[in-house]
């Protein structure tokens, strides 16, 4: 049978592994760290997966790859040219690996991402001969873009991007047009130099709308290097993590405290993250909480934000919503909270002294506001603070506002003018954050909860950077 390949996607972090198989052996690609997900899909399937293979040292996510292919007795592929600590079989460009009598990796040096970045094309035997299925492409040719080429230092950017272009153009000369492109990145993931909306795509769709496939090569490169932000800090911790060699992860529960042990820890200035979704935060919740609600990408946000290795203490309604975030964590290192709680705030406190609120509005309130007729309940802002990122804010943003991007904030408190603040960011996911570190520093501070794409409807003077068209 022609080789099935299945997506195990992790959207909070904008990545796809992959289970390619023939319905009895399998090869993984690319795998998260919690690979029980894997090891369900396989079991499911009825496929022994005897090959997990890595296109790259990754740089946003812990890999499992190591894990995974001790539990499955797999052959564990990754890139002779990486220097890593652990045994692996190497892998280098033009090497084939047998999964099957009819189902093959054929593997294509793509540096431009990484310098040692590897693609695997998937054969299929038919009629006699091998046929190109497609291609995992990891963070090299992804859908409408390709892999950001500067999280290896700013100094080697422009090199890998000539690179990138080089590569992507190598797979569309090597590939015919039906082949399909499963990429790693680029769902959202901040490994993407840009983001499109294709689910699914191939080599000749690509050749149509991917600039790194119309573009010559120093075009290519000087559009895409001006395109790049800045990524999250904890980068720099995983691919420290994957050269080592990652630990199994551990999900057992972390330990429960009681409302004096919350109260202690938030005294002395630990991170308690509040996981409710922000309007239920905003309705009450304890001071000094940080509101980074589990229905976002809360691990990249608030991995963003910390001191590594600073001691997190996750509350929320349920049990089961922690796990969740257990797993969300440990995909980006963070291996064990140091506690938790579940039920409601007034369960995590011993006086109800201790809860608060968090004023919240829209853009048709701030455009009220602006206009002289501010909401009952809620005071004219001295201060509209954006927290959204550098392109974000160059793309259009408040007319007078301050830009301090979420990541900065904890660090520039100062530098935020006196008076009321209301904070806003792209949907008020992250303005919700901003809002719960500016009320813990004593600010007056109302939550933007609203998207941003509707501030102009709502009458609200949206500016762009000069120069930016």
């Amino acid at each position: 049978m022609a080789p099935e390949v299945s997506i195990i996607a992790t959207s909070s972090l904008g990545d796809r592994s992959y289970l390619a198989s023939n319905g009895k052996v399998g090869v993984v690609v690319d795998p998260q760290r919690d690979v029980d997900r894997i090891l369900h899909l396989a079991g499911e399937r009825g496929v022994r997966v005897t090959h997990v293979v890595e296109t790259h040292i990754h740089n946003d996510y812990v890999s499992g790859g190591l894990d995974l292919a001790r539990l499955t007795g797999a052959h564990y592929l990754v890139p002779a040219a990486d220097d890593v600590h652990f045994d692996r079989t190497p892998i280098s460009d033009g090497d084939h690996v047998a999964i099957s009598e009819s189902m093959r990796l054929r593997v294509i040096a793509t540096p431009g991402h990484t310098f040692h970045h590897l693609s695997y094309v998937i054969d299929h035997m038919t009629q006699g001969e091998w046929r190109a299925v497609g291609v995992f492409t990891g963070g090299s040719l992804l859908f409408g873009t390709t892999g950001r080429t500067d999280l290896l230092g700013t100094e080697h950017a422009d090199e890998l991007a000539h690179h990138q272009h080089a590569s992507a153009n190598r797979l569309a000369d090597l590939l015919p047009d039906g082949a399909e492109i499963w990429p790693t990145h680029g769902f959202g993931s901040f490994c993407s130099a840009g983001q499109a909306d294709a689910s699914e795509s191939t080599i000749g769709r690509e050749k149509r709308t991917n600039p790194v496939l119309r573009l010559a090569a120093d075009a290519f490169v000087t559009e895409t290097l001006a395109g790049l932000d800045a990524y999250p800090a904890y980068y720099a911790h995983m691919g420290v993590a994957n050269v080592a060699g990652p630990a199994p992860v551990d999900l057992r529960p972390a330990s429960r405290i009681d409302a004096a042990q919350l109260r202690q820890r938030i005294a002395d200035g630990q991170w308690v993250v509040d996981l409710r979704h922000r309007k239920a935060y905003a309705a009450s919740h304890v001071a000094g909480t940080i509101s980074v609600g589990l229905d976002g990408p809360m691990s990249t946000w608030l991995a963003w934000m910390i001191d590594w290795g600073a001691p997190i203490t996750l509350l929320a309604e349920t049990p089961e919503q922690v796990a969740d975030a257990q797993r969300e964590l440990v995909r980006v290192g963070i291996d064990r909270p140091a506690a938790q709680s579940t039920g409601q705030p007034e369960q995590w406190v011993a006086d109800s002294a201790e809860l608060r609120a968090l004023r919240m509005a829209d853009f048709p309130a701030l455009a009220a506001t602006r206009a002289g007729n501010t909401p009952a309940g809620l005071r004219a802002p001295d201060v509209v603070l954006d927290v959204r990122l550098t392109n974000e804010w160059r793309a259009g943003h408040i007319d007078d506002a301050i830009h301090i991007p979420l990541p900065d904030l904890r660090k520039r408190l100062r530098d935020v003018p006196p008076g009321t603040v209301w904070v806003h960011c792209g949907s008020g996911y992250r303005a919700a954050a901003a809002g719960s570190l500016l009320a813990n520093a004593g600010r007056d501070v109302v939550v933007i909860d609203d998207m941003f794409d509707r501030a102009a409807t709502a009458g609200v003077t949206i500016v762009e950077e000069e120069g930016n068209e």
